[in-house]
């Protein structure tokens, strides 16, 4: 063997003998921090949302949308707020009304007043492809105080899309724990964002009071710990991760990916999911939430197979 060679099997034993002194050393040192199971996760799980209300039945997020994934016994919605020009919280996913409803301009440029005027059933078509919802009654636009308020017994799932360089994102993580504490909710809503910096702003005024979701940031934290030596280091700061089944080719949904965050006292949940052998197998494999658009078919699901 040449004198190379040998340098570059000493080099990768040397190496080789540096992470697993680090492995041992951390894992030593390290215990795991496992979070407590808040009130929000102590239901019989799975837990089947509707998204944005189940917006395949119905115009997303109006009472139309709420009251049909309520006849399929969903356990609670998936939800978007944003906040408006007179700072009330509305249930809202896009920046703009224009994709569904009559009107156009920003939510953040409108009044409470202002969207109440809008027609949410405008573009929605059913399978036939016809406007059922359009001068609805119940398609209008609702607060989040509204949904608390009319759906009692739910839970709900609320995702922050107000990005947290704009005005409305520095002020909405304030007025929506303001919300649920006036409301006495706590126990019943998670709290989520993709931006992990509006979770970490809502968190400060929470404490450990409210479910909390994790962002992007973290979900990718989580995967690469559970990929190396170190997973043992990772201590979570979310009470569940929802997730899509893939991203850029990774599938989050490997049953040792989700057994892994289970140990950690994290609810593994996923969106969106419309077929019932992908819910199905999401179940089997451990999967604790379910989001979906259509409610009918996870309902048809648990009563067939469950």
């Amino acid at each position: 063997m040449n004198k190379c060679i040998k340098r570059l099997l000493a080099a990768a034993g040397v190496t080789g003998g540096i992470i697993g002194g680090l492995w041992v050393g951390t894992k030593v040192m390290s215990e795991p921090r496992i979070r407590d199971i808040k009130p929000y996760f102590r239901h019989r799980s799975p837990y089947i949302f509707a998204h944005r209300g189940g917006m395949g039945l119905a115009p997303e997020h109006t009472k139309a949308a709420f009251d049909k994934a309520n006849e399929f016994d969903v356990d609670g919605f998936e939800v978007d707020v944003r906040m408006t020009k007179d700072e009330e919280i509305v249930l809202f996913h896009d920046a703009y009304v224009d994709r569904t409803s009559n009107g156009a301009g920003r939510i953040n440029n409108m009044t409470l007043q202002d969207l109440k005027q809008l027609d949410f059933g405008y573009h929605y078509r059913d399978v036939e492809g016809s406007h059922p919802f359009r001068g609805a009654n119940d398609a209008k636009i609702m607060t989040l105080k509204e949904l608390l308020e009319s759906y009692p017994d739910k839970l709900i799932n609320i995702d922050i899309k107000d990005e947290p360089e704009t005005y409305e994102g520095s002020l909405i993580p304030s007025l929506l724990y303001r919300l649920i504490d006036k409301t006495g909710v706590q126990n019943r809503v998670l709290v989520t964002s993709f931006h992990d910096s509006q979770i970490d702003r809502f968190g400060l005024y929470s404490g450990d009071t409210v479910a909390l979701g994790a962002g992007t940031d973290q979900v990718r934290d989580a995967y690469l710990a559970y990929t190396t030596f170190f997973k043992h280091l990772y201590t979570p700061k979310a009470d569940t991760f929802q997730m899509p089944v893939t991203v850029n080719n990774i599938p989050l949904d490997h049953e040792g990916f989700i057994d892994y965050l289970q140990s950690l006292n994290i609810a593994v949940g996923y969106w969106v999911v419309n077929e019932m052998d992908q819910m199905d197998a999401l179940i089997q494999k451990g999967a604790h939430t379910i989001v979906t658009d259509f409610p009918d078919i996870s309902f048809h699901l648990l009563n067939e197979r469950y």
